[in-house]
């Protein structure tokens, strides 16, 4: 009798090598792949209602690019789990990824054991969402709404409202509004908020600053799409060199842009200081 898969992978590669490769690795390693030497033919089979665990997709391929995919993919209301794989390592791309929907971001020139680990992790991640869900609705819970002040979450189908409009956030977008909002007025960590994303013993590939630096696009992302609805939306406060929290809103300078960094200062010091300066968390 053959074993069960551990998951189903899509694979997405224009280097006919590395894809032949890749695929039998992670064959051997108990996952179903199918493999797409182009992006188009990746998005007809999900057209064509195909349905897959993870998808591990290049960035540079002919026609159209990885985040083109991923992007059409999102408008498509396709939510499957994607790893960016690729030869480009500058941080630009790794941002670029995680704000436009992707929960990973691993170069090709890391050992299969990462890329293993990492699928793991969102694995677990999407399997223990799963049974908490059939938990609540055995009980026949209502925890399919929460609300505080303006906003409005419903987690039946991850949808935002703000002042009865709807934010249009990604699945991770949401879950970090949610993070946030569920507990109003607590600082929340740059680092909760990146193992909210990546899961739990993920490791930053640029270290503290680095995953800084991608916790604030997510959420200058996020910002500017709660402005998009209310020009004067607040809530999201700045906590210099530690993280962020959901507050009331009631000092717009703690909620300001970063374009990159925090712009807020506390007792004198710059955030590059308190980053310096700083126990790791």
């Amino acid at each position: 009798m053959t074993e069960p898969t551990i998951a189903r992978i899509a694979l997405v590669d224009d280097d006919d090598l590395f894809r032949e490769s890749l695929s039998l690795n992670l064959g051997d390693e108990g996952y179903e792949v199918i493999t797409f030497d182009r992006g188009e033919p990746a998005l007809d089979f999900f057209a064509a209602d195909g349905s897959v665990d993870i998808v591990l997709l290049d960035w540079r391929m002919p026609k159209l690019d990885g985040i083109d995919v991923l992007r059409q993919m999102r408008a498509r209301g396709i939510a499957t789990p994607v790893i960016f794989l690729t030869v480009l390592s500058d941080q630009i791309y790794e941002e670029a990824a995680l704000a436009g929907g992707a929960l990973d971001f691993v170069e090709k020139s890391r050992s299969l054991s990462i890329l293993l680990k990492r699928m793991r992790l969102i694995l677990d991640g999407t399997k223990g969402d799963a049974v908490k869900g059939a938990e609540e609705a055995e009980a026949g819970g209502n925890a399919t709404m929460h609300r505080l002040g303006e906003l409005e979450l419903r987690l039946d189908n991850s949808r935002a409202f703000w002042k009865g409009k709807r934010i249009d956030l990604t699945l991770t977008e949401f879950n970090i509004v949610k993070l946030m909002s569920t507990r109003p007025e607590e600082d929340v960590s740059y680092r909760e908020i990146y193992d909210l994303v990546h899961g739990k013993g993920f490791v930053a590939g640029y270290g503290p600053s680095g995953y800084r630096a991608n916790v604030r696009a997510f959420i200058k992302r996020i910002r500017q799409k709660f402005r998009s609805v209310d020009a004067n939306f607040a809530c999201i406060e700045n906590y210099p060199g530690f993280g962020y929290r959901w507050g009331k809103g009631e000092n717009p300078a703690q909620g300001g842009d970063e374009d990159g960094l925090d712009t807020g200062t506390r007792n004198g010091m710059s955030e590059d200081m308190l980053i310096n300066g700083a126990a790791a968390e």
